[in-house]
């Protein structure tokens, strides 16, 4: 038996445990939502207050020098790398998850057809996050070079599909709605293996999940930093691009920011000699350096300690789950491997969405994904073992009580 107790005495022992005085979490709650929206970090009020107060409001225009909002994309790139495996360089921070794929997504499309002309086939994941579907369609009616996407339900269709004329796969290195982990290395030797090129989605593993993109030789990844990496709603992405393959081909958003010599005001585009080519327009500067904030933080630890306490934490909640729950029909979708799993637990429940909403009355905050699937985020720079057991107390309370059955669970929000 867990006890509470027990948890307690985790969270005396854990060397991360003072990192949870970086961030605002409202009093009385239980926050597993951090998959979806980080945190806040505490010194991010203060420092928008100086950027819009001081770098906007009184050096003004000065700022793109004084205050290095030129460099942003990159100096905050290099950082992300260092969670990623990058070297420095290779990083950028700029616009959206979707965009930033239709780049990298583009890129790796032209290197292929130069070298491979006749592949004409992109794979991707039937549960990828819906996003990166739509984009591949759009990017395949867009060209209209007789291209074709292939869905695949996981690792083991892969060798399968390989089989065709595939040029790019792209693939999220955790499964929005399952947890599931692919092994990055592994699934890239089997991609290299028969030529083609490797897309990681890391929307929901970078800053949960150690990994290493160079030793593993991906090739191109992108990833949000609204996420588990606190940068604040709607933060711009990242992009990372293999250093061999960075200046053979020019992503087709062509702005200005990406320029060779941008402040030449050059009728003709010449793209920059570095991971700059892959900028668009001028970048939302306010919510691109809060993202700072967040990711000084990680900086203080390591990627290797954050997911040791990220598997003892989903173990956890696992266990706890099964010891306290075990009559009311929640069913396990996430691998119950370490190897395989990622840093949220899911399960499937008839009544998800009603139970998730009543959770979230309690204090608890999770989310839901259809079909039927509670989701709960677990973020170890600001979650605790005695947390975890609250919210497995509070679900329990849930179904003893039949709560879920409110009617006003019942309707749905236009997010949910």
């Amino acid at each position: 038996m867990i006890t509470h107790e027990q948890c307690c005495y985790w969270d005396e022992e854990d060397e991360l445990k003072h990192l949870k005085d970086e961030f605002v979490l409202p009093e009385g709650v239980v926050y597993l939502d951090g998959n979806s929206l980080g945190a806040r970090p505490k010194k991010s009020l203060a420092y928008a207050q100086h950027i819009i107060q001081q770098q906007w409001g009184e050096d003004l225009i000065n700022s793109w020098n004084k205050a290095d909002w030129w460099g942003l994309p990159t100096r905050l790139g290099d950082k992300v790398g260092q969670l990623i495996g990058a070297n420095a360089g290779e990083t950028i921070i700029s616009d959206s998850t979707t965009l930033n794929l239709f780049k990298v997504l583009s890129a790796a499309v032209k290197i292929q057809a130069e070298k491979y002309p006749d592949r004409k086939v992109i794979v991707a994941e039937k549960e990828v996050f819906p996003t990166d579907i739509y984009i591949i369609e759009g990017f395949i009616d867009l060209i209209n070079q007789g291209y074709r996407i292939e869905l695949i339900n996981g690792a083991d269709d892969l060798a399968e599909v390989l089989a065709s004329e595939v040029a790019v796969v792209v693939l999220s290195h955790v499964n929005y709605r399952t947890g599931y982990l692919y092994d990055m290395t592994d699934i890239n030797r089997q991609i290299h293996a028969t030529n083609a090129l490797v897309i990681w989605d890391l929307c929901h593993s970078v800053g949960a999940v150690a990994m290493d993109l160079n030793q593993s030789e991906s090739d191109f990844a992108i990833g949000c930093t609204y996420k588990y990496l606190n940068g604040g709603p709607g933060s711009p992405a990242l992009l990372w691009v293999n250093a061999k393959h960075t200046e053979k081909f020019w992503q087709p958003l062509s702005g200005w920011w990406g320029h060779k010599k941008p402040f030449d005001m050059a009728q003709h585009y010449q793209p920059a000699d570095s991971i700059r080519r892959y900028l668009c327009g001028t970048q939302p500067i306010i919510s691109m350096s809060l993202i700072e904030c967040g990711l000084d933080i990680f900086l203080k630890t390591s990627m290797q300690k954050i997911r040791a306490k990220s598997l003892k934490l989903t173990d956890l909640f696992i266990a706890l789950v099964h010891q306290e729950c075990a009559e009311f029909g929640f069913e396990l979708i996430t691998p119950l491997d370490h190897h395989d799993r990622g840093s949220h637990v899911s399960y499937r429940h008839a009544h998800g969405y009603e139970i998730i909403q009543a959770l979230i009355a309690r204090g608890v905050i999770g989310d839901y994904r259809e079909p039927e699937v509670l989701r709960f985020g677990v973020t170890p720079l600001y979650l605790g073992f005695e947390d975890i057991w609250q919210a497995v107390q509070q679900l329990k309370a849930i179904m003893l009580h039949n709560e879920w059955k409110n009617e006003s669970y019942l309707v749905r929000a236009a997010v949910t």
